[in-house]
């Protein structure tokens, strides 16, 4: 019996693990309903497919209508490409520029935060809005946007791998102007 007291039952690592990360410093946290849901995420990201569409319509668009050239939507056509890349500079440098907002995160009063960073690094955006983005993008991929419905902090599968959310900032001004007076 002495033999089997003295060893560590085989949850012990993953335990310290779990308990060593949930006392990392988090810069945001927030209650649950601070986190922008998925409807709202949705109309600002459609906002924002508006105002790509526009933007890759006057700088592809004009351009290929006057030299006559097919605007193929295949990846790997130079049109395509372009398209692409239109795409994910828009999410990319708007979020890292505008404090984690782009055009319809602005209209529609939210902003992306990370949980372990107080200002979103290159890092993070790159991860999120380049490579989740570019993954996301596809038909049946959308789907890793539904998660955003079940989970507490509000998050989609490109921000379980950047460890970011989105929240509203009406609530937050609130919030500093309650904790002020």
């Amino acid at each position: 019996m002495s033999v089997e007291s003295s060893q560590r039952p085989a949850v012990g690592p993953v335990t310290q693990l779990l308990e060593k990360k949930q006392s990392q410093h988090q810069f945001h946290h927030y209650p649950d309903y601070f986190y922008a849901g998925f409807w709202i995420r949705l109309f600002a990201y459609l906002l924002d497919l508006f105002c790509i569409s526009a933007i890759t319509r006057i700088v592809l668009g004009l351009p290929a209508n006057l030299l006559n050239v097919e605007k193929s939507s295949e990846l790997f056509s130079l049109y395509g490409f372009l398209t692409l890349l239109i795409y994910l500079a828009y999410f990319i440098l708007l979020t890292k520029m505008n404090h984690g907002q782009t055009i319809g995160k602005m209209v529609f009063g939210i902003r992306v935060v990370c949980f372990t960073e107080e200002e979103l690094s290159w890092q993070t955006v790159l991860v999120r809005e380049g490579a989740c983005r570019f993954i996301l993008r596809g038909s049946f991929f959308m789907l890793g946007y539904l998660v955003t419905i079940f989970t507490p902090n509000k998050q989609h599968i490109g921000d379980y791998f950047s460890e970011t959310s989105v929240v509203t900032l009406n609530l937050l001004a609130a919030r500093e102007g309650y904790m002020q007076e």
